[in-house]
């Protein structure tokens, strides 16, 4: 794989997002998230979950003191994402020193707040005690779940709890003394351990037999609701219906002035019945940005098949959900403001244009 200090979608395998600016994954795994829970009320039925998976993501000090994390937070609370997962590496050190020099509140009692199960870690190399957590998050349904896991940057090294450890390489000579102290070979340079191939190895092999029995759950699927397979095959692929440009209006000159917002739309009434996948909304301008889709319910805390969506006004957090939305697969996913408020969007919107 390529070594890129910021990974981006499409560049390097099994990177699902180019996170870009600190916060923008956070409402990308929001956007994750809300797509799971639509696709899984539409499309699964008893004893076929063909939609069916978390949504974890590890967050930094940094990402949680953007604004959009903030937004994207409160966001997922109200909407009780309850199968999204986020680990905070709580290290206390950022790229200029110390945390407490700019961020010093509570962040667990934050995120209680905006409605998230939290739980805490103490020691980030305790893996029982992070496993354990995880799996009572998977069990807490209702709620998104924040897992603080208290970590030291460049743990073992010379530079440890430093802002060196956050925005320097270790070098040969502080790499050297790291090796010393944590009782590891100086040769070679990079190591592997037998251990740590092994449980890869083993993951990977249960990776694809989980692959190979969801492939199995399909072609059931497909033979139990042969057109609720078609419609999933179709979402999934990104397949648009014949001749689906043919339902729009067209306009011409000699019909008089037309508001964009009113030709928008006239557009999503004439998509929404015949493109299921078209979900969006705006970030509290509906009734003025015209992007409600008629005939759909809300999409809610208890309504997941809902296609109209309330973003609030969270302008940064609406656009980052949608790219999540757009990343997951399976929607094509709107969003509305007033031309000056998509200033508030602008790194979402960049994010956007480089995932394409």
């Amino acid at each position: 794989a390529e070594p890129l200090g910021h990974p981006e979608y499409g560049h390097t395998p099994g990177v699902e997002a180019t996170t870009g600016p600190l916060g923008q994954g956070f409402a990308m795994g929001v956007g994750m998230a809300i797509a799971e829970r639509h696709l899984s009320a539409t499309f699964n039925e008893e004893g076929f979950p063909l939609v069916d998976h978390y949504t974890y993501a590890m967050v930094s000090d940094g990402d949680l003191m953007e604004g959009i994390a903030s937004e994207a937070a409160s966001l997922a609370g109200t909407l009780g994402l309850g199968k999204l997962i986020y680990l905070y590496d709580d290290n206390h050190i950022s790229l200029e020193g110390p945390t407490e020099w700019a961020f010093t509140e509570d962040v667990a009692a934050r995120f209680v707040a905006y409605g998230w199960h939290v739980q805490r870690v103490p020691n980030g190399n305790d893996l029982p005690a992070i496993e354990a957590a995880i799996r009572a998050a998977q069990a807490e349904t209702a709620h998104p779940s924040l897992i603080c896991v208290r970590t030291h940057i460049g743990y073992g090294s010379p530079v440890q709890d430093t802002r060196e450890a956050h925005g320097e390489a270790l070098g040969p000579v502080n790499l050297r003394a790291t090796k010393e102290k944590l009782d590891w070979p100086l040769d070679p340079t990079f190591l592997v351990p037998d251990v740590a191939r092994t449980h890869f190895g083993e993951a990977v092999a249960r990776g694809a037999t989980w692959q190979k029995e969801w492939e199995t759950l399909r072609e059931r699927f497909r033979i139990a609701y042969p057109a609720k397979a078609t419609a999933f095959d179709g979402q999934i692929a990104g397949t648009l219906p014949s001749r689906w440009s043919s339902t729009l209006s067209t306009f011409a000159p000699a019909d008089g002035p037309m508001a964009t917002r009113d030709a928008s739309q006239k557009a999503l009434d004439a998509l929404a019945p015949i493109l299921p996948a078209l979900v969006g909304g705006a970030a509290d301008l509906s009734p003025s940005t015209k992007t409600l889709l008629p005939g759909s319910p809300d999409y809610s805390s208890v309504e997941a098949k809902g296609r109209n969506f309330h973003f609030g006004v969270r302008e940064h957090a609406m656009v980052g959900a949608l790219n999540g939305m757009a990343l997951h697969g399976g929607l094509l996913p709107y969003g509305g403001t007033f031309l000056i408020f998509s200033d508030y969007a602008r790194g979402a919107i960049r994010l956007a244009a480089l995932q394409q």
